[in-house]
């Protein structure tokens, strides 16, 4: 079993809850670094990066969306969130089935077929849009030691994880429109964000 394994068998929820970066912020267009070190400091990144996501709720996050210019990303596309009620009337949600995952300089090798799929993204809330992704991809990427690994995915996880990869380069999921779409869609959002 590797570290990223170990890291991530029987996972529980805990970390620290950071800060997302919303759109135009300039971190979400810088093209992020890539990670050289595989020490304490990136596990718990990768711990309070997955902590955030859960809670935001999302299905994945980048270091670029928490203020990091590092190429990692974490996400689960399985898990549950569940509203509750506890015994003090107070409203809260139970987490559970976790199946987290880490991507640290992942490299998208091969791409095959299309696919469309309604995205969203956690640094431009409350904007959903269709957006056309390749439908299976190959990856490789690093392990929190440092280990190769590679993954062939499809669907949801692929593009999953071309979002996630696309914000290491740079890219937010609504340069992936229309022009037309885009500007329609990023005037109705920087509305919004001015009406705060």
């Amino acid at each position: 079993m590797n570290t990223t394994e170990e890291f991530l068998k029987d996972y529980t929820l805990e970390g620290e809850k950071l800060e997302i970066f919303t759109y135009p912020a300039p971190i979400l267009k810088k093209v992020a670094e890539p990670v050289t070190e595989f020490n304490d400091s990136l596990k718990k990144l990768a711990k309070d990066m997955l902590y955030t996501m859960y809670h935001a709720p999302g299905i994945g996050l980048a270091a670029p969306q928490i203020g990091v210019s590092d190429r990692i990303f974490v996400m689960d596309i399985d898990f549950e969130r569940k509203e509750v009620t506890r015994a003090d009337g107070t409203r809260d949600y139970d987490i559970s089935n976790f199946n987290p995952r880490i991507f640290i300089n992942p490299k998208i090798e091969k791409t095959a077929g299309d696919i469309v799929y309604e995205e969203g993204c956690l640094s431009v809330p409350g904007i959903y849009e269709e957006v056309k992704r390749a439908e299976a991809i190959k990856v490789t990427y690093q392990d929190l030691d440092g280990n190769e690994q590679i993954l062939e995915a499809d669907g949801l996880l692929s593009v999953c994880i071309q979002h996630e990869n696309d914000h290491l380069d740079g890219i937010v999921f609504l340069e992936r429109l229309s022009t037309l779409k885009r500007n329609f869609l990023t005037k109705r959002y920087m509305k919004r964000v001015k009406g705060r």
